[in-house]
């Protein structure tokens, strides 16, 4: 019962804020108003005026190293966790460590066999 009555006072706050943030914005409409002008609509470049696309395309090759990035990243918040309950976990804890790493280091084999991390043009023509 306590359980219901604390995910109830946690939607009721998420429902209070959801009220309070439609009446900040309604009010900023209401108030502000929106009147589109072509100065106003510009991009500013520090007084230099815009040249070109504003979105160039990104080579795919940045986004391999992003999410490798990202991945690893998880991981070595997942190894302190595991680190930080190393006595309470035990062997099959160590176990279940090495298995996680072993799988990550595979990944990171993949990907450097594929040429994923390598910056030279030439080597990231290889299908990720």
């Amino acid at each position: 019962m306590q359980d219901l009555e604390s995910a109830a006072v946690i939607g009721l706050f998420a429902l209070l804020v959801l009220i309070a943030l439609l009446c900040l914005l309604s009010l900023s409409r209401w108030l502000g108003g929106y009147r589109p002008q072509w100065d106003k609509e510009q991009p500013f470049e520090c007084g230099i005026p815009p040249t070109g696309d504003a979105h160039p395309q990104i080579p795919v090759h940045f986004y391999v190293i992003a999410v490798s990035f990202l991945i690893f990243d998880i991981e070595a918040i997942f190894l302190f966790v595991w680190a930080a309950a190393y006595w309470e976990l035990g062997l099959p804890g160590v176990i279940g460590a090495i298995v996680f790493i072993l799988v990550l280091l595979l990944g990171l084999a993949y990907e450097w066999c594929k040429g994923g991390l390598s910056w030279s043009p030439d080597k990231t023509t290889r299908e990720l």
